[in-house]
This record gives C-alpha cells, structure tokens and sequence, in this order.
C-alpha cells in the first residue's frame, strides 16, 4: 500500500468506522470541540488585530496610557498575550488540583460546564458593551483552546493504546480539521445577521456535544484500563498538583517535547505578528478582518485534512513518529529562508498555511500517539504543562522578541524565524530519539508526590 493511493484510504477509513464503535465518538468529540473553537478564533484574532484600543482594552488603561504618551495599539499583541501567559500559570495549580483530587467522571464534565458557563457570561458582555471585553474574550479563548483540546487528547489516551493510536489518530484529526473547516464558516455566514455576540451561543451548544461525548466514551476508557492493568481514572488520581511540573523536569521525553513544543510556538508567533501587521494595513475594519482570519483558518483546514486522511496514519503505522515530527520542522525552516531571501505578503500567508497545516495533520498526532505510552499522571499533569505554560510561555517570549526584531524589519523576523526552526529541528529529533526506550503499553507507576 502506498500513499499516492487514495482509494485504499477510504476503505481503510470505513473499516476503522466498523471495528471501532469509539472512534464514532471521538470524531463527533473532536470535531463539535474544534468547531466551536474555530466559531471563536477569526473573533478573538479580530480583536488581537483591532487597531480601535477602546474596543479592546478597559477605559482605565486606554486613559492612563493615554496620559503616558503611550500608544497602546502599537502593544496590543504583546500585552495580550503577556496577560494570557499570567493567567495560564495562575490557572496551572487549580487544574493540577482537579485533576489529583476528582476521578475522570467528575472533572472532564466539569472542565466543559465551566467552559459553557464561560460563553454564556461573554454573550452578556458582548450584548451590553462592557469595556475591556475584548482583551477578556481574547485571554480566555486562549485558555478555553488549550485546556479543553489538553482534556481530549488525555482522554483519547485513556480511550485507546498505542497500536489503535497510530491507526486511528490521524482520522480522529481529521474529524476535528472538518470541524475546524465548518467553524469559520458559520462564523463567515452568521457574524453580520446575528452578530458576535450569538456566534458564543452557537459555540457553547457545540460543547455540550462534546459533554455527551465524553459520557458515551467512558466505558471504553474502562475498558482499555482492565486489559491492560492500568489505574483507574474512575478513582482519583492523586499526588502533588505541581507534579507535572516535577515530570517535565525530570523525563528526558517530556522534556523534549516540551522544547519542540516551545520553538513550534514560536516559529508561528512569529508569523502571527506580521499577519496581524498586514491585516491592520489592508483590514482595518473588525467584519473585515474576521472575514480574512476566516479564509486563513479554512484554507490551514482544507490542506490539513487531506494529508490527514491521505498520508498521517500510513506513515504513523509504516514509520513510526520520526516523519511526522521531523518533517514539518524541515518544512518551516525551508518556509522561513524562502521569506528570508523574498519577504512578500503572498509568501507569508503561504508559510502560515503550511506551518499551522504540519502541525495539526502530522506534528500533532504524532506527538499525541507518544502519551498512549506513558504513565496516567504524564499523560494528564505533564501534558498539561506542556500544552498550556510551556505553548503560553513560547507565545509571551515570541511576540516580545518579535516587537524586538521587527524594528529592524521583516527581514530580520524571518532570520529569526530560521534560528527557531532550526531549533524545532532539533527538539524534533531529541524526541524521536527518546521515545525508543519507551514500553508500546506502560502499567501505571504510583503518582508524584
């Protein structure tokens, strides 16, 4: 069987339908999850571009900045993301703590109650004009991204090993990439009728899908830890809520991943901010520049789905993890010395579409297959980290050092860029190296203290 056959994919997908009555589930999960996601995303990409600071940021900052001679659009990205860092590390402890101290059953629902209750407090906002709900909508969306895709990923670990992984990871993706396809094209035909603030609504009854989800695929994650002698996650976890950052620290694999996570971040922060440079100049209006953030994100989408469906489960099976890590990073860093040599905004939108592509259809399930063999607290408490601290802490270190070097000109942010891939690089193959001394199905050890 070989890629360029994609017939033989199709099949292979419909006979993973049929003997995995999970992966339905999954799929509905995945894709309700990254709809309403992407529901959000051109909004909250809308705002961060948004050169009207009063629409943005509370009336107290925009009147003291104001007072400073500061000129507080010039740092809007910069103090957004800064915030949205803050509250990740605030948040870190009190998700470690529902995690140790509240089974499965308890705190996966509760992570998506929360986040429901979250819509509805924003549709309110939004309806009646609160100043700084901009900032706020934009902070939290990137909490609401990062915690609920961490949950289901951690989940699908619970759900399914590693063999049924590599199987059936990539389709699982594609699943959420349609959903990513469908999100910003509600939000495309529904933002000028019912305005931004129903576009939340419309968002949180697609994560009380994901709740339903979520309660059908519970026994399955029963299942899949009495065949293979794992602890519970009907009984609460237990141990330090700083544990995960103790494991990151101390596993060579998770510390790796969380390199290659933190230089992935950045080689994409980069090209978000000249983005948003060119989406200022040419869209300044806020429909405008959702409408743009919109066909982006369905172009990533379309790109991302084919190769998930066409290629990530035959190299995952075939090849292991080492193509889909490592070949996206050598995509970027080849993406970033062509913008290097040739900085045109055509080329950038090309190198955003193939960065943000690489990852979500092969570096991300990839990544994800490696924590099918790992111990219940790494899959959970690490995994947390990495995904939300260490993701957060790339974006705060990038959007900075991007204010830095873009005053030499965007010559400068591409070099930059090229430093970074190349780090990815090398994140990529300390990962692939590390992973070969990991067992294809670990027994859960005691938790951290």
């Amino acid at each position: 069987m070989t890629p360029t056959r994609p017939v033989n994919r199709v099949r292979a997908f419909r006979k993973a339908l049929a003997e995995s009555p999970p992966l339905w589930w999954s799929l509905l999960y995945f894709f309700s999850l990254l709809c309403g996601y992407y529901v959000l995303r051109p909004v909250r990409d809308a705002m961060g571009a948004s050169g009207d600071v009063a629409a943005v940021f509370p009336r107290w900052l925009v009147g003291w900045s104001s007072r400073l001679g500061i000129a507080l659009d010039e740092y809007s990205l910069q103090l957004l993301f800064s915030v949205t860092f803050v509250v990740m590390v605030l948040l870190q402890p009190l998700y470690g703590a529902l995690v140790s101290r509240f089974p499965r059953r308890v705190f996966l629902p509760l992570v998506y109650l929360l986040l429901i209750g979250s819509l509805v407090g924003f549709h309110w906002l939004f309806e009646t004009g609160v100043s700084g709900r901009g900032a706020m909508f934009f902070v939290w969306v990137a909490v609401f991204n990062m915690f609920a895709v961490t949950v289901f990923w951690s989940f699908m670990a619970d759900v399914f090993d590693n063999e049924h992984a590599k199987k059936i990871y990539g389709y699982i993706g594609a699943g959420g990439t349609l959903g990513a396809l469908v999100g910003p094209g509600i939000t495309r035909l529904l933002v000028e009728p019912l305005g931004v603030a129903n576009l939340l609504l419309v968002s949180a009854g697609l994560m009380a899908v994901c709740l339903l989800c979520i309660l059908k695929l519970r026994p399955w994650a029963m299942r899949r830890e009495r065949r293979h002698g794992d602890a519970s996650g009907e009984e609460a976890m237990g141990g330090s809520v700083w544990a995960g950052v103790r494991l990151v620290w101390q596993r060579p694999l998770l510390r790796a991943l969380a390199a290659l996570l933190f230089f992935g971040v950045g080689v994409g922060t980069l090209l978000y901010n000249e983005q948003a440079a060119i989406v200022r100049e040419f869209y300044p209006g806020t429909e405008a520049a959702t409408r743009y953030y919109a066909m982006i994100d369905w172009a990533v989408n379309g790109v991302t789905l084919l190769i998930q469906l066409l290629l990530t489960r035959w190299l995952l099976r075939r090849y292991g993890v080492a193509p889909v890590l490592l070949g996206p990073a050598i995509a970027i860093l080849l993406g970033y010395c062509l913008l290097t040599a040739s900085p045109l905004p055509m080329l950038v939108a090309i190198v955003q579409v193939v960065t943000r592509a690489g990852e979500f259809s092969l570096a991300k399930p990839g990544r994800e297959t490696l924590y099918t063999r790992v111990d219940r607290e790494s899959r959970y408490k690490a995994k947390a980290v990495i995904d939300t601290v260490i993701y957060r802490g790339a974006d705060l270190t990038f959007v900075w050092l991007h204010k830095a070097v873009a005053l030499l000109g965007s010559t400068m942010v591409f070099a930059t860029g090229i430093a970074a891939a190349a780090a990815m690089t090398a994140a990529a193959w300390s990962v692939v190296r590390s992973q070969c001394e990991l067992p294809d199905d670990p027994t859960d050890p005691r938790p951290s203290r």
